[in-house]
């Protein structure tokens, strides 16, 4: 059993239930049933990305089956996680010209307004975003702006649209081993215009809410800018930038990644970092971000599983403290798929691989956490972000103490950032209930507290 110290700031917040709307449909045979009301999904506003989840969705390696169909299946359960926003992994054909492994990389593109058939059809995908909205959830499609495969129609019919080389041969990408692709010039603007053109086909025939944009620092700001005054003519969208650049989120883009803040927790848990490099990171975010900027927060992702390791290689006996540092800290939290199911495994990236749906300890955590990050204003991480305050204590190099604060609700997050026990004192006071256990914490002043290794606390009143 953890040991719960704390007493220590000073408030808490008032949870509040979400209510299922429910009707009465009297039957012909005048049985009378209740049954769940599906609203119409409102379109994108900023009051959804101020308590939203975002969910990475793999298709090839989600299921056995690898299909659109066999995810769709499983999403009432990313509800339940509190998922508000799915980021869907490229669902395009893909190049077997210059290929990487037998199936090929997501992001070498052979027509951007097609599915792969390895996923499926067509029909099958429009089903796949009817049940995410029947559920609540947008639907944002992985865009690749960048590059194309080599098979792509343009390689034939505009060589134009493509970056050369001294000796005038279209090009990969310099300075990356992306020999997969081909790298798109910028300077054609009639390869703009046909790009924008197929970013727009996606909100217009199939009801996709928005994009995650590949390497998004390496196309033109200027491009992104333009491109979304378009789109947003069509509807509403939700924008994520696989970028840091504060440029990128100036007018394109409603979210970037959170690239330092990841490195930062990786570091501390590995013991390499300390709660220093965390305080020194909160404020470079002050200082280098807009106040509507919102970082993406995560433990993982397609790149890091695959690449870099897993959550257990990287942050081992500490991976469920940053899981909830995700949820808690200003931002929006990610989950990418396998993560809830307590995956352990590099996924293969260029081949077909499974993960293995078990629920262990990730998935009722992610659920709790989900529940906190829909209802509680003092977790708003949007473009109206809850406060965030450092708390001191006597070992603040050890120990992290923060309150997020919106709306009279308040949320504390006390954390051992260190692998060995830690006592502390703290000058605040207080009644308590710690969130994910249920348990009550009363506090004084000047009292002395314990935490064991790795040990976290989400504080409310």
């Amino acid at each position: 059993m953890r040991r719960i110290i704390l007493g220590l700031l000073l408030a808490g917040i008032v949870t509040s239930c979400g209510k299922t709307k429910k009707k009465e449909t009297v039957a012909e045979v005048t049985e009378t049933i209740t049954e769940e009301v599906k609203e119409e999904l409102a379109p994108i506003s900023n009051a959804m990305m101020e308590n939203a989840v975002i969910y990475e969705a793999n298709i090839r390696q989600y299921s056995e089956e690898g299909s659109f169909k066999a995810f769709t299946k499983d999403i009432p359960t990313l509800k339940n996680l509190g998922v508000k926003v799915l980021w869907v992994m490229p669902i395009y054909p893909i190049s077997t010209t210059k290929s990487k492994g037998p199936l090929g990389s997501y992001y070498a593109i052979s027509d951007y307004t097609k599915v792969n058939p390895e996923f499926g059809t067509l029909e099958d995908f429009r089903d796949l975003v009817k049940t995410a909205h029947d559920n609540g959830i947008y639907v944002i499609l992985d865009w690749v702006a960048n590059h194309t495969g080599w098979d792509h129609v343009w390689l034939k019919e505009h060589p134009e649209f493509y970056t050369k080389d001294d000796k005038g041969e279209i090009t990969h990408t310099v300075g990356t081993d992306w020999t997969d692709v081909a790298d798109l010039n910028y300077d054609n603007q009639e390869m703009r215009a046909e790009m924008v053109k197929a970013m727009q086909y996606w909100l217009k025939e199939e009801g996709v809410d928005g994009f995650r944009c590949d390497v998004a620092g390496m196309v033109p700001v200027d491009f992104w800018d333009a491109t979304v005054v378009e789109l947003k003519k069509i509807k509403p969208v939700f924008m994520l930038a696989e970028g840091w650049e504060p440029e990128l989120m100036e007018n394109a883009f409603d979210m970037g990644y959170g690239w330092d803040t990841h490195h930062v927790m990786n570091h501390i848990a590995k013991g390499e970092n300390t709660v220093a490099d965390w305080d020194k990171r909160m404020k470079q975010v002050d200082s280098m971000y807009a106040a509507d900027d919102i970082l993406m927060n995560f433990t993982s992702n397609h790149d890091e599983n695959s690449w870099n390791g897993t959550v257990q290689e990287r942050m081992g006996d500490a991976k469920e403290l940053f899981a909830a540092l995700s949820y808690v800290a200003p931002g929006m939290p990610l989950i990418y798929s396998g993560q809830e199911y307590d995956m352990d495994k590099r996924l293969l990236f260029f081949e077909k691989d499974t993960i293995i749906k078990k629920k262990g300890v990730f998935y009722p955590l992610y659920e709790k956490l989900g529940k906190l990050k829909n209802e509680n204003t003092a977790l708003h991480g949007g473009k109206s972000a809850a406060s965030y305050e450092r708390i001191k204590t006597s070992a603040d190099d050890k120990v992290l103490v923060f309150k997020r604060e919106k709306e009279n609700n308040k949320v504390i997050f006390v954390a051992n950032m260190t692998k060995q026990p830690v006592k502390f004192t703290a000058e605040y006071e207080g009644e308590f209930k710690e969130y994910l256990s249920g348990e009550s914490i009363k506090g004084t002043k000047g009292q002395e507290y314990d935490l064991d290794p790795w040990q976290y606390l989400i504080l409310i009143e």
